[in-house]
């Protein structure tokens, strides 16, 4: 059998919380690989998300489909990063979102039972997933900010202070999107704004 490289992951991992020898062990020994094909649904509207995931390589989005079936585009997840639809994850509740992805992806996922065990055994993992589930929690609500608050303007300005590299790796019609404007108007503005 061969061994999965989990290097990346362990790297995430101790930038958010140390973890020991053996924490760091057991966390790293419940993930598996898992390819997925370029506008693969990998989580649909309506079921419990199963896995967390961490991205190894492609581009993934969480979007949200209304009645009318227009998409909102809620966030994206590429490497090195977590991904999936967290809340439905954490709660076991159905998810009201999409998980999909955007190229052909690699990634490492994590069963819900996995991380329950692992969260009742070890509570430096428990730490972990706290501070992870913070930081979350504080760049959504810098987000619902710049979606009540700002210009079209002022949201792909902050989009391209936070995330500068986001231009040459995810489809402008979804960033288009995931701003809240039109495609039309987000080529004005990439043509208009210094990068």
């Amino acid at each position: 059998m061969s061994t999965i490289d989990t290097s990346a992951l362990r790297e995430a991992v101790m930038r958010i919380h140390p973890l020991n020898d053996e924490e760091m062990s057991d966390f790293l020994a419940v993930w598996t690989p898992v390819p997925a094909k370029r506008k693969e649904i990998l989580t649909q509207a309506g079921s419990t998300e199963t896995n967390l995931y961490f991205i190894q390589k492609g581009v993934q989005r969480l979007y949200y489909l209304d009645n009318e079936g227009r998409e909102a585009t809620l966030m994206f997840s590429y490497a090195p990063s977590f991904g999936g639809v967290i809340d439905s994850y954490f709660t076991q509740q159905p998810s009201r979102y999409y998980y999909e992805t955007l190229t052909a992806s690699a990634m490492l996922r994590m069963s819900a039972q996995d991380i329950d065990r692992l969260l009742s055994k070890y509570p430096a993992i428990e730490k972990m997933i706290r501070i992870g589930m913070s930081g979350i929690v504080s760049g959504l609500m810098e987000r619902m900010v710049e979606i009540q608050a700002y210009s079209s303007e002022e949201k792909f300005r902050a989009l391209l202070r936070r995330s500068p590299h986001i231009l040459q790796i995810v489809p402008h019609k979804y960033l288009a999107n995931y701003l809240g404007m039109d495609a039309t108007n987000f080529s004005k503005l990439l043509n208009r704004v210094r990068i």
